[in-house]
C-alpha cells in the first residue's frame, strides 16, 4: 500500500478533549475552553495533530452535553462563542486540526425543534422528532408503543401529557430522538449542526451514534433476549437500519464532500461487512468508524455490566477486529482503547496496583496501541496513565446517569440484597463511565491542580501521584514514553499505520506478538501482558527501536516489557 497523497487524517494522531473535566480557568469546578486553550501548548507536545473537542454546545448536561438545546451556542460553563472562535485560532496557529463532536440522533428537550414539536399534534415540527400513541394492556392501562429498552434503563419512550403521546428516546427521557424519515429535519441538521461549523473553520465530526438514525418503521416489538425484563433490546430495529446508508450518502453529498476534513462514527458493533459498508472510500459516507472490539473485551452480554472478565486471546481476537478489519479493502480503520465513555485502559488491561506495574503496564499499552493501523485516538489523561476510580468510592461519588439509572433498577429488581450491590460495585470499579470523566490531574496541589473551586465531580485520590506535572519533564515518565510512541509510529508509518497485522503467538496465555507488514517492510511487536518474566528470544534480522525497559534480556520479556523491532 503506498502511502504518497494519503489524506492528512489518516496519519494523524488525535486527542481527545472532555471539555468539563480538562482545565478550570475560572474557579466555579467545571473545565472551560479558557482552560484548554491555556494546555494547548502542552497538548502540542504531546506529538499529536488533531484535537477532538466533546460536547461544547448549550445544553441542560443531563447527559453531560450530549442533550444538546442549540447546536449554535456554547454552555455557558464552557465560555462563550468568542472563545470558542479564539479556540479554533488557537488550535490552527499551532499547527494542529478542530474536530468536533456531531451529535444529531436526539437533541435536548429543551431544544426549541422539540418545543414546538410537543407544544400541538399539529405544529410544523410535529414530524421532527417521533411521535406515536399509546397501547394498552387487558387491564385498560396505558403502555408504550413497544418493548423497546432505553440505552440508560427503562422504557424508550416517553409519555407526554400535553399532547397524550409517546415520543421515542433511546436514551435520557430528556433527549428525544431526531426522526431522520423527515427531509426537513435532515436538511436542518446538516445546516446549523454541520454547515455552520465547518464554515467557522472546524475540521470534521466525530459522528455519535452513528448507527442508530434510521428505525425500522413498523415500530414493532423486539425479540426477547431477557426473559427477566420487560423491556429488550432493541438491537437492528434500530442499530444499522434500513436507511442508515443512504442517510450517510446524503450528508455526505451534500455537506462533507465540500470541506476538506474528516469523519469518525461511533458504530460499535457491526459485522466486518456492514462495517465497510460505512467506510469503504468508494461508499462515499465516512473516512472511518470506531469498533468496540477492544474496549468491550470482556463484556459477555447485553451491557457494560455484564462483564465477566477476560483473558488474552479475547485480547488478540479484538485487536485483530478493530485493527484489521479494513486489510485488503479501499476502507479505513481507527485505534483506540479509551474515551469518555470507557474505563482508563491501565485499570482494564494492565495494573494499577502499585507503581511500578502501572508505569509499565501503561508504557506497554501505549505501545501497542501506537503500533496498530488506522487513525490513533488518546483520550485525555491516558497519556500519563490515569487510573480507575478507587473501589472504595460508594455509588453516591458517581455522576453518570448511565451508571446511575443501572444501579436503581438493579436495586429494585434484587432487593436489599448486599452481597448482590457490593459485586455490581466490584464491576461498576471496572466499566463505569465515570472513570474517564473524572478530572484531569495537573499536579500535586489541592484537587490536583484541576480546579481552585470545588470541582464538579471529585479528582481521583491518586493526583498526588500521578499528574502532569510530574511526568512532563522526566524522561522515564509515561508521558515522555507516549511522545517516543507517536515520535517511532510517524517515522515508521509505513508498517506501523499502513502495515496489514498478523498474529504470532496464538494461544499464549501471558505473550501478545504480532507483525505488521507492508511490502517488504516488516515491524514486530513483543508485549508481555503478565506479572511474570517469560521466555522469548527475538527473531534474526531485527532492529530494536522502541522498549519501555532500560536494559533488555536476550532471553526472556521482563513483567509488563514491550518491544518493537523493524526489518
Amino acid at each position: 500500500m503506498t502511502i504518497n497523497a494519503e489524506p492528512w487524517w489518516k496519519t494523524a494522531t488525535v486527542y481527545q478533549i472532555w471539555p468539563a473535566s480538562y482545565k478550570d480557568s475560572n474557579g466555579d469546578g467545571f473545565g472551560d475552553l479558557q482552560g484548554i486553550i491555556s494546555e494547548l501548548d502542552y497538548v502540542k507536545s504531546l506529538g499529536v495533530d488533531v484535537i477532538w473537542l466533546s460536547p461544547m454546545y448549550d445544553s441542560p448536561q443531563d447527559d453531560m452535553g450530549y442533550d444538546i438545546s442549540n447546536y449554535n451556542a456554547i454552555y455557558p460553563k464552557y465560555g462563550t462563542m468568542k472563545d470558542m472562535d479564539q479556540l479554533i485560532d488557537q488550535v490552527r496557529s499551532r499547527g494542529m486540526k478542530l474536530v468536533l463532536d456531531l451529535v444529531v440522533n436526539h437533541t435536548s428537550s429543551e431544544h426549541e425543534w422539540f418545543k414546538e414539536s410537543r407544544s400541538s399534534k399539529d405544529n410544523p415540527k410535529r414530524n421532527w422528532y417521533i411521535w406515536k400513541p399509546p397501547k394498552y394492556d387487558e387491564q385498560g392501562n396505558r403502555q408504550p408503543p413497544n418493548n423497546w429498552k432505553s440505552c440508560f434503563s427503562g422504557s424508550a419512550w416517553e409519555w407526554d401529557e400535553h399532547t397524550q403521546e409517546y415520543y421515542l428516546r433511546l436514551f435520557a427521557a430528556t433527549q428525544p430522538d431526531l426522526n431522520w424519515e423527515c427531509e426537513e429535519t435532515r436538511e436542518a441538521i446538516y445546516e446549523y449542526a454541520m454547515k455552520f461549523w465547518y464554515e467557522k473553520g472546524v475540521d470534521g465530526f466525530r459522528i455519535d451514534v452513528a448507527a442508530l438514525y434510521s428505525k425500522v418503521q413498523t415500530f414493532e416489538d423486539a425479540p426477547i433476549v431477557d426473559h427477566t425484563q420487560k423491556w429488550q433490546p432493541f438491537g437492528s430495529l434500530c442499530s444499522n437500519g434500513p436507511r442508515i446508508h443512504e442517510f450517510h450518502k446524503e450528508m455526505y453529498k451534500k455537506v462533507t464532500s465540500h470541506y476538506d476534513v474528516m469523519t469518525v462514527g461511533e458504530v460499535g458493533h457491526c459485522s466486518r461487512e456492514e462495517a465497510l459498508k460505512y467506510v469503504s472510500a468508494s461508499a462515499n459516507e465516512m473516512n472511518s468508524i470506531f469498533l468496540f472490539d477492544l474496549v468491550e473485551v470482556g463484556v459477555k452480554g447485553l451491557g457494560r455490566y455484564d462483564f465477566a472478565g477476560w483473558n488474552l486471546d479475547d485480547m488478540r481476537k479484538a485487536v485483530k477486529n478493530m485493527s484489521g478489519f479494513a486489510e485488503g479493502t479501499d476502507a479505513w480503520a481507527t485505534a483506540f482503547s479509551e474515551n469518555h465513555d470507557q474505563p482508563r485502559s491501565v485499570s482494564r488491561f494492565g495494573t494499577d496496583k502499585n507503581p511500578k506495574g502501572h508505569n509499565k503496564s501503561a508504557k506497554l499499552l501505549a505501545q501497542m496501541l501506537s503500533s496498530l493501523s488506522g487513525t490513533l485516538y488518546i483520550y485525555q489523561g491516558q497519556e500519563i496513565g490515569m487510573t480507575n476510580l478507587p473501589r472504595s468510592w460508594p455509588i453516591s461519588e458517581y455522576k453518570d446517569i448511565e451508571t446511575l439509572n443501572y444501579y436503581e433498577d438493579f436495586k429494585q429488581r434484587i432487593g436489599d440484597d448486599k452481597e448482590k450491590l457490593e459485586k455490581l460495585m466490584d464491576v461498576v470499579q471496572i466499566m463505569a463511565r465515570d472513570h474517564a470523566r473524572s478530572p484531569v490531574q495537573w499536579d500535586n496541589s489541592k484537587h490536583g491542580g484541576f480546579t481552585t473551586g470545588e470541582p464538579w465531580m471529585r479528582v481521583n485520590d491518586n493526583y498526588p501521584e500521578i499528574n502532569v506535572a510530574s511526568q512532563v519533564n522526566d524522561p522515564s515518565s509515561v508521558f515522555s514514553f507516549w511522545q517516543k510512541c507517536l515520535k517511532v509510529r510517524k517515522s515508521h508509518s509505513e508498517t506501523l499505520i499502513f502495515g496489514d497485522l498478523k498474529i504470532v503467538d496464538n494461544g499464549h496465555e501471558k505473550l501478545f506478538i504480532f507483525t505488521k507488514e507492508n511490502g517488504n517492510k516488516k515491524a514486530l511487536v513483543a508485549l508481555n501482558f503478565s506479572e511474570e518474566t517469560v521466555p522469548y528470544v527475538a527473531e534474526e534480522g531485527y532492529n530494536l527501536v522502541l522498549t519501555n525497559f532500560d536494559e533488555n534480556s536476550d532471553s526472556h520479556l521482563a513483567p509488563y516489557e514491550a518491544r518493537t523491532y523493524i526489518k
